[in-house]
């Protein structure tokens, strides 16, 4: 009996001082805002105050533009995922693009509250604050559900719809389970993420970014460390906690009653929402159009921005 309990004693003491060993190893506390803008806040980005938030913003093209494209990153991405999307675009339309609440520079807001509602609010006050008042508005994952929320919420607003890979429907409705990106899954799991609000191996952000994509191969490391600077901008750990609480479930029966042109893109290799929700999207929004590209991930306009803004293009009529 001595012999296991000194046993027990020397694993629980072995392990305990792994895992402070890996914490160490791996320490990455929060990041000021001040301290990533050099690198990522580059013109033409700018910051406004909305709600107490200072919101990172770029606004780019011709201003006489009377129908500007509003575009909407997902879960733990930025603004910089659309950025082959704006250089394709701003030559002839005017692309607003910003960092929702609880990410990228940003940054949590002050209610804590990262519901889609709260989000569609948001959309709405950077628009008014912009003085635009109808748009074409365009989201990936969680930023095309907030899409077309936005969308059903303010039908007078939004011209035309683009929704990439985008959520709302249940994933547990799925008919092959979802494959969620580590950092998601860390982020879901209240011992973990707790763990987490310390330490932030670079390995979880990089297999986590290799999940959403078709090739991972693309993925580089300056890639890796953009997710990895937005998600330890201070108070966006805690915040994608609360994000991850208040699911991803919305409203579709609202879809319904979407008369406004819309385009679904999604990709053939997506994991995390599969492209059969890209059909129940279909299904629901009438006189929708569904493009498959069958080589790329859960992020096709990140993955591939020339292919996947030429379909876009040519829904605009550009």
């Amino acid at each position: 009996m001595k012999l296991f309990l000194r046993s027990l004693l020397f694993f629980l003491v072995g392990t305990f001082v792994l895992g402070a060993v890996l914490v160490i190893a791996t320490w990455a506390p929060d990041q000021p805002l001040e301290a990533l803008k050099p690198r990522w806040a580059q013109p033409p980005s700018q910051f406004i105050a909305i709600d107490g938030m200072q919101v990172h913003l770029r606004d780019e093209g011709p201003r006489n533009d009377g129908l500007p494209i509003v575009l909407i990153h997902g879960t733990s991405a930025s603004l910089h995922t659309w950025e082959g999307w704006a250089a394709a675009l701003s030559g002839q339309r005017r692309v607003i693009r910003f960092d929702l609440p609880g990410f990228a520079l940003t940054g949590p807001n002050r209610q804590d509250d990262y519901s889609v509602q709260a989000y569609v609010r948001f959309v709405t006050a950077v628009m008014d604050q912009l003085g635009v008042q109808r748009f074409v508005l365009a989201g990936n994952s969680l930023g095309g559900q907030v899409a077309w929320a936005t969308a059903v919420a303010l039908p007078q607003s939004v011209a035309k719809l683009v929704l990439v890979d985008a959520s709302g429907y249940p994933l547990e409705s799925a008919s092959q389970p979802p494959s969620l990106p580590l950092g998601f899954r860390i982020a879901r799991t209240p011992g973990l993420r707790v763990l987490t609000q310390y330490t932030l191996p670079r390995s979880i952000v990089e297999k986590s970014v290799r999940n959403v994509y078709g090739n991972p191969s693309k993925v580089t490391p300056e890639l890796v460390d953009l997710y990895r600077d937005m998600t330890l901008r201070a108070g966006n750990r805690k915040a994608l906690g609360r994000r991850m609480d208040q699911g991803y479930t919305g409203d579709v029966a609202g879809l319904k009653t979407l008369a406004i042109p819309t385009l679904i893109l999604w990709g053939g290799q997506d994991r995390l929402i599969p492209p059969e929700f890209g059909q129940r999207f279909v299904r629901d929004i009438a006189g929708s159009r569904l493009v498959v590209f069958d080589d790329l991930g859960h992020v096709p306009h990140e993955e591939d921005p020339a292919r996947t803004v030429a379909v876009v293009r040519a829904f605009l009529g550009l």
